[in-house]
């Protein structure tokens, strides 16, 4: 929430304020404002041992406000980290009218930034786009997954394959302490506990296949994220995607900023929760042992993958996964 105010900024006691950071009781002027954004995404790298020196970094970029503020930062805070090479990596799903916009922000910010730009499509990968796989799983009477859920399984795929088509080895998502938020309360509806403890801001090395995943934007609310893009101009996509009506997210989104508008300071207090709570709850679960995907020879923990289950079962499909 932006406040406009004429009290000086609470932190340089210089500029005259422009935003309230309600939780903490900041007012803040637009230059402490980006500083103080910049500064803990490079604290959460430090706190969580998201990056060694010199790392090849994958950074998802789909042309939203958060992964282009993401990018922004990644690139002003090399200079800590010379060594460290970064490649911006683009899932292409294939949804008309909304994937082509992002594609030409995400082009735009990489050859202003001069980082290179790596695109995988769910054609190439799959064999089809999204829209043509939802028009399939209709046609077929297969309803009891959203299209989210489609998405989300087969972009976590090409996300990983993407990353190690650059090299990289790590790849750095722009999920926001809301995000982060939504996706607990979503698993504890769902009942799954053990995903609950799988979503940390950096995952370990679990097989040779699958790239290591950090999350520098974790403790950044997403209304600060859009904020940071509008100070700094960054010029990103703002239509919403078409299928993002049907997810369980909306609802968990809505519930937790009723919450946080009474109760400033609300979705840290679940994320830091979260992490405190993790420890305890992977002790209580069996540690996941990888295998090959016997249909595509991707890591998996049953003998079918989930992509290839979810291709192979809901759409009529009989093209060999990549």
């Amino acid at each position: 929430m932006v406040k406009m105010s004429s009290a000086y900024c609470t932190v340089c006691n210089k500029r005259e304020s422009f935003f309230y950071r309600k939780y903490s009781g900041q007012q803040l002027c637009k230059k402490c404002f980006c500083e103080s954004i910049e500064a803990k995404v490079r604290a959460t790298i430090t706190r969580h041992h998201m990056l060694k020196f010199d790392e090849k970094l994958a950074v998802a970029v789909s042309g939203g406000k958060d992964s282009l503020s993401l990018l922004h930062i990644l690139v002003k805070l090399q200079k800590y980290r010379p060594r460290t090479s970064l490649t911006a990596v683009t899932i292409d799903e294939g949804i008309r009218g909304y994937r082509d916009e992002a594609l030409s922000f995400a082009v735009k910010n990489c050859d202003e930034l001069e980082v290179p730009l790596h695109v995988v499509s769910f054609k190439e990968l799959f064999g089809l786009t999204l829209d043509e796989l939802l028009v399939n799983v209709r046609k077929n009477g297969q309803t009891e997954l959203t299209s989210c859920a489609y998405c989300g399984v087969l972009r976590r795929r090409a996300m990983n394959i993407a990353a190690r088509e650059v090299g990289a080895t790590k790849i750095a998502t722009a999920h926001t302490l809301d995000d982060e938020t939504q996706t607990a309360l979503m698993n504890i509806l769902r009942g799954d506990i053990a995903r609950l403890a799988k979503e940390k801001p950096a995952t370990k090395q679990a097989h040779p296949l699958l790239v290591r995943k950090i999350k520098p934007f974790c403790e950044i609310p997403e209304n600060e994220s859009a904020l940071y893009t509008y100070v700094k101009k960054i010029p990103f996509q703002d239509t919403p995607c078409p299928y993002a009506s049907e997810a369980l997210r909306n609802d968990a989104r809505t519930m937790l900023n009723i919450i946080e508008e009474k109760h400033a300071g609300t979705k840290f207090a679940i994320f830091h929760s979260i992490e405190r709570l993790r420890p305890a709850i992977e002790q209580t679960l069996a540690k996941e042992n990888f295998k090959t995907c016997k249909t595509c020879g991707e890591p998996s923990t049953q003998d079918c993958c989930k992509t290839c289950e979810m291709l192979t079962k809901h759409v009529k499909h009989d093209k060999t996964i990549n």
